[in-house]
């Protein structure tokens, strides 16, 4: 399960981050992001509520039946066990963090699963690669801007990096030149308002927009 993901994020380059969506928006944007090429899709925990949690677990067991094998998913905003175990019992195969909690990385990694935490310094970045991380992501990425991904990549060639944070169609080609080998995107594939008017088509079209540009 660990392998078959970090290959897929290597092979497919983009992660779709769906945040603040039902249960049901959130498999009929996994079906979108499907049609687009997209085959990765990260359904994030609100920290504000502890009821939120359950739509998060629910969503990500409905992708996961809908979709074994062909699409992938994971929790995003992981920031305990508690979470992770929801992860897990849902049928997710990875959790993303915001965060750098090596003892999270290693039960993550205990239970084969792959880790994708965030990070801003090169100390972060080392320190949650030597915890088991698979991919460390640069957070906030956009804020941040590929000459900085650039400059922290060059001594750190051996982290696989993953651009998340203000990344969309219009840049994700910069990060991947400088050096990131995937990239988390939210907003840009989950335009509310489309979402809200089943307007599917148009959210595959970026879908897959998005995932040609990250592999120019």
């Amino acid at each position: 399960m660990k392998e078959d993901v970090e290959s897929l994020v290597r092979e497919s380059r983009i992660i779709a981050i769906v945040r603040g969506f039902s249960p049901d928006e959130c498999l009929r944007l996994a079906e979108a992001y499907a049609e687009g090429g997209i085959r990765l899709v990260e359904v994030t925990f609100d920290q504000r509520s502890r009821e939120k949690w359950r739509d998060t677990a629910a969503a990500i067991r409905a992708i996961r039946g809908r979709f074994d094998g062909v699409v992938r998913v994971g929790a995003g905003t992981v920031l305990n066990e508690e979470q992770l175990s929801m992860c897990e019992d849902a049928g997710g195969e990875y959790m993303v963090t915001p965060n750098v909690n090596a003892a999270l990385i290693r039960e993550c990694v205990r239970r084969r699963l792959a880790a994708m935490p965030g990070a801003f310094t090169a100390s972060e970045a080392v320190t949650a690669w030597e915890a088991g991380a698979s991919f460390v992501k640069i957070f906030p990425a956009g804020a941040l801007g590929p000459g900085y991904v650039k400059a922290l990549a060059a001594p750190l060639a051996h982290i696989p990096f993953l651009a998340v944070g203000g990344v969309g169609p219009d840049n994700v080609a910069d990060f991947m030149r400088a050096g990131c080998v995937g990239a988390g995107i939210g907003g840009n594939l989950a335009n509310r308002e489309w979402v809200a008017a089943g307007e599917w088509a148009k959210i595959a079209a970026v879908a897959r927009q998005t995932s040609e540009r990250a592999k120019q």
